[in-house]
């Protein structure tokens, strides 16, 4: 460890002592909102935009042009929830991320907060959780109002679907977090690129994971997307008449995601902090 990365732990530490924690975290939160409510129209245009541009395409278009059933929306809106929340989450952690530690050095204003260096990054995560979870609840309405008539869609599960939502949001923040604080800041555009495309189309965003029975190979290797069991566990509250992964290992599997990448995340952004 550096001297002056000693010398910031230290004072980081010794303040702690006189300031709460508590208080400290909320108004780092706080200001995170802050710029969230003051560039709300373009957080929603880019947390909106490429979704509903999908519920068009996919939802609209295609089954009144008869080149898709017409309860096909049944199977894809979850999935369009699904892709709205973990997109929103991830990009609200790691283009921040990827701007504090660039050549202006934006973080070093956060890190001299009198809290734990890891606990900056903690609060990245759940600003980028309440983002997730905005969009999640933007996003389903108008897709609804776009679609129309969702079969055996129901509103008895909207708790679930919020805690899902949560669950989903909480774990691609974790994500954004690696993503933000391991990877070359001039590399993330390629990064970008090159996960966001595959988790997409084999997320099974359009299409449920039960269908991929015909092809065992393939079920069984998009289970490393994390994408799949969001959007699986989207299907199993919003649409439980559909076939549909059980929603406990689902879940059970975005709470693991989650503590795995959120331990890693916290590693190298200490790391990343602290050189």
């Amino acid at each position: 460890m550096t001297a002056p990365a000693t010398a910031l732990a230290t004072r980081s530490a010794t303040a702690t002592a006189r300031v709460s924690v508590a208080r400290v975290f909320l108004a780092l939160l706080a200001r995170d909102v802050h710029v969230t409510r003051r560039e709300l129209p373009y957080f929603l245009i880019r947390t909106s935009l490429q979704p509903l541009m999908s519920v068009v395409v996919f939802g609209y278009l295609l089954p009144h042009l008869g080149f898709a059933r017409a309860n096909y929306g049944a199977a894809l809106l979850p999935g369009i929830i699904a892709i709205s929340l973990v997109l929103s989450a991830m990009q609200a952690v790691t283009l921040p991320m990827v701007i504090d530690f660039g050549a202006t050095k934006e973080i070093e204003d956060r890190l001299l907060a009198p809290v734990p260096i890891q606990l900056v990054a903690i609060e990245k995560v759940v600003a980028g959780v309440l983002q997730g979870m905005i969009a999640a609840v933007v996003v389903l309405p108008l897709a609804r109002l776009i679609m129309g008539p969702v079969l055996s869609l129901g509103s008895a599960h909207l708790g679930e679907a919020l805690l899902v939502a949560l669950f989903g949001s909480a774990a691609f923040s974790c994500l954004g977090l690696v993503l933000g604080t391991a990877i070359d800041p001039r590399q993330i555009g390629f990064i970008f690129s090159a996960v966001l495309g595959p988790m997409m189309f084999f997320g099974c965003v359009y299409y449920p994971w039960a269908s991929l029975a015909r092809l065992p190979a393939m079920q069984i290797a998009v289970l490393v997307n994390p994408l799949v069991f969001v959007s699986e566990a989207m299907r199993g509250v919003l649409t439980p008449a559909l076939p549909h992964m059980p929603l406990g290992v689902a879940m059970a599997v975005l709470a693991g995601v989650t503590l795995a990448l959120g331990w890693l995340g916290l590693r190298t952004f200490e790391r990343r902090a602290l050189s």
